[in-house]
């Protein structure tokens, strides 16, 4: 039995990252390490700090990435992509180029047996008004056409510009650190989830940047999987155990 990887936040291309090859590599030596491992991998939103899929043009910068991903999926491995809050603009590109399963909704399904529910994360149980004014201008497919009519050298420009200008203005550009279960909107969301869907095993977020690993009830654990930008952790199923993992050069941490 293989096993089943769960990672997401890499923000791909971002301006404010330093050395941002180096950390496109870093990525992909991981996706290489475990290609004979993997049965599958759910990357959940994010991987891209802005991405925008044009008709007659692909995005500048992620060659190694989208190369690797595609590698996986020619070997047989399934590899499911959830569009994040920075990389939600897919119309079709990653599937039919790199073989991903794209998801834009939450997922339930089953692995080995456990019933998991995934998601991003961004726009469950999130107070922030501005935040949701936002997310639906965004998901708007008018407002979708309008931005794809710009040449891409401004769109991505100004795609890039905005997420490295929302990122700066966080402390050292990172996430505040865990808020507690009364103050945490994902894991109030997945406890009201809970009350009428008991079934779940397993709850798996991205968007937050935190490492989280939580039981909520004998059978039901949380899990907020980090980033890939300064912890670089993930999540491992094989079958019968949920491991939460860091990967440092050369091997993976418990």
């Amino acid at each position: 039995m293989k096993n089943v990887y769960f990672l997401s936040d890499a923000h791909l291309g971002s301006l404010a990252i330093e050395h941002g090859r180096m950390h496109e590599r870093r990525i992909v030596r991981f996706l290489d390490s475990i290609k004979h491992k993997a049965e599958a991998i759910y990357l959940l939103g994010d991987l891209f700090d802005f991405w925008n899929e044009y008709k007659m043009v692909v995005p500048k910068g992620y060659t190694r990435f989208l190369g690797k991903l595609s590698e996986l999926t020619d070997m047989g491995v399934e590899v499911h992509f959830f569009v994040g809050n920075h990389d939600l603009w897919t119309y079709g590109y990653l599937e039919e180029e790199c073989g991903l399963i794209v998801h834009k909704k939450p997922l339930t399904t089953e692995i080995y047996g456990k019933v998991f529910y995934l998601a991003h994360g961004d726009g469950l149980g999130d107070p922030d008004n501005s935040f949701k004014f936002l997310r639906r201008v965004f998901h708007n497919r008018f407002c979708q056409v309008l931005f794809n009519a710009l040449h891409p050298r401004w769109g991505m420009a100004f795609g890039l510009n905005w997420a490295k200008h929302s990122r700066m203005k966080r402390a050292e550009g990172k996430e505040p650190p865990y808020m507690g279960e009364d103050k945490e909107y994902l894991v109030k969301y997945t406890k009201e989830y809970m009350k009428d869907h008991d079934d779940i095993d397993f709850f798996l977020y991205g968007h937050r940047h935190i490492e989280l690993d939580l039981m909520l009830s004998k059978k039901t654990r949380m899990m907020i999987l980090g980033d890939w930008i300064w912890q670089f952790t993930y999540a491992v199923f094989d079958g019968e155990h949920m491991f939460m993992e860091q990967y440092v050069e050369g091997e993976s941490q418990p």
